[in-house]
């Protein structure tokens, strides 16, 4: 099963975290691979918040998301995860 993945009610903060990133490739891939991930099977994605949620990160990004069924996942929060130091 493929999942549609809404990113409309975070693209603001994809923009922003976009434009603010040291490194903008690596948060368009980021991206990308995460929108993947969560098309193919959100359920298997990253890590559990409490049954319908979930959080994934892919350097520099993370994601929060809801998975609504049947096939459908809202993306909830997006902003850098850098990894630190």
């Amino acid at each position: 099963m493929s999942y549609d993945v809404d990113w409309e009610a975070v693209e603001d903060d994809l923009a922003n975290a976009w434009m603010n990133a040291p490194d903008r490739d690596a948060v368009s891939a980021a991206i990308h691979r995460i929108d993947e991930r969560l098309e193919r099977d959100p359920k298997t994605c990253g890590e559990s918040r409490g049954g319908i949620d979930g959080l994934v990160f892919d350097d520099p990004v993370g994601v929060l998301f809801r998975v609504e069924e049947p096939n459908r996942v809202v993306v909830l929060s997006v902003g850098l995860a850098g990894r630190r130091s």
